[in-house]
C-alpha cells in the first residue's frame, strides 16, 4: 500500500484569491503536519481519486485558481480517514469508487467523525440512484468528472458556503435532448459515460451497481440504437451527440 502524500504550503501553493492583498506566510501546525499558513486562509482541500490523471486534473484546476491549499492526496480509500484526521481539511473531493474502502463508505465515516468537513463526491456516473445515494449519505454535492475544470473552484466555494446540494456538471438540456433523439435511456447514457472513460464491462458493472450481464444487455441496445459497430464507434457517436464530454483529467 503506497504511503499517503502530504503537501506543505509554499509560495507556489499559497496564493491569495484574485483581487486580495498578498499574504505573509506564518508558521503553523495542522493535524500533526507542520507547514506554513496564509494570514488569509485558503480553503484546505483533500483530494482522493484512484485515477492518477483525474487526481492531477483536480489538483491542477484548484492550484491554478490560487484560492485553495491542497493539504493531501491519496489514491487509496483506506488512507482517506487517516488523512482527514491528520490534515484537518475544510473539504474533501472524493471519488465514488476507491480501492480498499469504497468512497461512499468513506463519505459516511467522514460525516460521522468529522461533521464539519464537507464532502464533494466525484464520479463519471450519471446513474440517478447512485447520485441520490451519495446525497442521502451526506455529500454536499455530486460532481461529474465531465465538469469543466474552470468551473470546479467556484463549485467548491459554493459548496463551502452551503449553497450547492445537487449534481454539478450534468448539462441536462443538451444531454436529455441528445439522448431523446437517439432513443437512449438514462441508464444507457450512464453506461456510455463509463465506456468513454475506458472501463471494462466488469468495472462498469461495479461502478453502476449492476451485473455484467445487465451491462452487456444495455450495450447491445446502445449499439443498435446508435448503429455503432463497436465500443469505440459508440463512444465517438456519443461525443458527436453531446451525450458525453471530455473527462476532467484528459488533455
Amino acid at each position: 500500500m503506497p504511503p499517503p502524500r502530504h503537501f506543505h504550503p509554499s509560495k507556489e501553493g499559497c496564493h491569495p484569491p484574485p483581487g486580495s492583498r498578498s499574504q505573509r506566510p506564518s508558521a503553523a501546525v495542522t493535524g500533526g503536519v507542520v507547514g506554513a499558513a496564509c494570514d488569509t486562509a485558503a480553503m484546505k482541500v483533500l483530494i482522493a481519486d484512484d485515477h492518477r490523471l483525474m487526481l492531477d486534473g483536480v489538483k491542477r484546476a484548484l492550484e491554478e485558481d490560487g484560492g485553495f491549499e491542497i493539504v493531501g492526496e491519496t489514491q487509496n480509500g483506506a488512507q482517506v480517514l487517516p488523512l482527514v484526521g491528520q490534515t484537518s481539511p475544510d473539504l474533501v473531493v472524493l471519488d465514488v469508487r476507491m480501492p480498499n474502502m469504497d468512497g461512499l463508505q468513506c463519505l459516511e465515516e467522514i460525516r460521522r467523525r468529522y461533521p464539519k468537513v464537507k464532502v464533494v463526491m466525484l464520479s463519471a456516473s450519471t446513474a440517478p440512484d447512485l447520485i441520490e445515494d451519495a446525497l442521502r449519505r451526506g455529500a454536499s454535492a455530486y460532481v461529474l468528472k465531465t465538469v469543466d475544470p474552470t468551473d470546479l473552484p467556484s463549485t467548491l466555494r459554493q459548496v463551502a458556503g452551503g449553497t450547492v446540494f445537487s449534481t454539478i456538471g450534468m448539462t441536462e438540456s443538451s444531454t436529455s435532448s441528445g439522448a431523446k433523439a437517439a432513443g437512449l435511456t438514462e441508464r444507457e447514457v450512464a453506461i456510455l459515460t463509463e465506456l468513454a472513460s475506458g472501463k471494462s464491462n466488469d468495472e462498469i458493472a461495479k461502478e453502476l451497481w449492476v451485473t455484467q450481464q445487465t451491462v452487456k444487455f444495455h450495450l447491445t441496445n446502445v449499439y443498435r440504437k446508435l448503429g455503432a459497430k463497436n465500443r469505440a464507434d459508440a463512444v465517438r457517436q456519443a461525443y458527436q451527440l453531446g451525450l458525453i464530454q471530455r473527462p476532467l483529467g484528459d488533455e
